[in-house]
């Protein structure tokens, strides 16, 4: 589903990865450690299309993100859902329209400000389950900015839950949030990725978050680490 071979990403004179080749197969639930400073966060950038790297391939479900534009960049993207750090919400908006901008990759674009604006029944259901399956039903019509940090982490994985990806990408999804709402952000990605037998590559700094998934990859100084006590010492 998702592969790095011999990736190199520079900025200016400072190289942020150096030679990564590792890969992710499909429905596989992989956490990917490492300090800050590591590289993680420009390998999602990278599998998102953001930019292409500046040597090696990135390929996700067989096409190159950074080499597409136009159509072919949105088709791609679609099959792509990215929790973000910051949530990535919009706060003036519900939580309920959070979600159904999940959406978005399968409406055109005068549909997408539709189902935002008017959302008809089977789309407030929609979102109406997803926020029910983390654990918030009830606040389908709350302003985001009306959240607190946890309840909008889980808006953002409700909102990636119906768009239906084959690909989530999380990052550092329990950053900022104390350890019993970290673990449940965490288990609630593994199970829907369980679920729905999607691909899951979750950046975390908490090396016990990682018990749930089935591989656990170590980034350091932009390399791959290999051995288990260098993954422990990539996590510190």
């Amino acid at each position: 589903m998702l592969s790095f071979d011999r990736v190199v990403q520079r900025f200016g004179t400072r190289d942020v990865l150096d030679g990564v080749t590792f890969s992710v197969a499909r429905g596989e639930r992989v956490a990917l450690v490492g300090p800050s400073g590591a590289g993680k966060t420009t390998l999602f950038r990278l599998a998102y299309g953001a930019f292409a790297p500046t040597a090696g391939v990135v390929l996700v479900d067989g096409e190159e993100p950074g080499a597409l534009r136009g159509a072919r960049l949105r088709a791609l993207r679609s099959k792509i859902a990215v929790i973000f750090q910051s949530h990535g919400l919009v706060d003036q908006l519900s939580a309920g329209a959070n979600v159904i901008a999940g959406t978005f990759g399968r409406r055109t674009t005068w549909d997408a400000v539709r189902s935002i604006v008017a959302p008809h029944r089977d789309e407030r259901e929609e979102a109406r389950a997803a926020l029910a399956h983390v654990g918030l039903a009830d606040r389908l019509g709350d302003r985001v900015f009306e959240l607190s940090g946890g309840q909008r982490q889980r808006v953002a994985v409700a909102r990636a839950i119906v768009q239906r990806a084959s690909l989530v990408l999380a990052d550092e999804p329990a950053a900022s949030l104390d350890p019993d709402l970290g673990r449940d952000v965490v288990e609630l990605l593994l199970r829907d990725a369980r679920e729905r037998n999607a691909t899951l590559l979750c950046t975390l700094h908490q090396l016990e978050l990682t018990a749930g998934f089935d591989r656990v990859i170590a980034v350091r100084d932009g390399r791959i680490v290999e051995r288990r006590d260098l993954v422990e010492a990539a996590a510190r």
